[in-house]
């Protein structure tokens, strides 16, 4: 039992410093706040158009946009671009942005995407 906890967190080491997971996390908390914020009944959505429609769409594409570069790494910096634009007009579409906490965390969490490097490997002391 011990075993498997230990090869489960080395898995889940390696796949932390394999990818910008923290930029997804942050990025995705604040798509889902964004989301939170914009709940209503579905008859008020109807009604209201456009307007109501776009807290949800602009959630979920932040919320997608945190979970597609945990899949492909490479893809970090359109992602991350577009998640912090996404977050940037959650502003104006839903609430003040979720009341302006899923905003900070979107713009947080796409420019943590961007600015993500692969992790080098330790080198060892040269002897000499």
């Amino acid at each position: 039992m011990l075993s498997r906890a230990r090869a489960a967190r080395a898995w889940f080491r390696a796949f932390r410093r394999t990818r910008p997971f923290w930029g997804g996390v942050w990025l995705v908390g604040g798509g889902w706040t964004v989301l939170k914020f914009s709940l209503s009944s579905l008859q008020l959505i109807v009604s209201t158009g456009f307007g109501g429609v776009a807290g949800y769409l602009v959630g979920g594409g932040m919320i997608l946009c945190g979970l597609i570069p945990l899949a492909l790494p490479a893809q970090r910096y359109t992602f991350g671009l577009i998640g912090a634009v996404l977050a940037v007009v959650s502003l104006v579409v839903s609430n003040l942005g979720g009341f302006l906490l899923g905003m900070v965390l979107g713009v947080l969490g796409g420019s943590m995407m961007v600015g993500w490097g692969v992790k080098r490997p330790r080198g060892r002391a040269v002897e000499g």
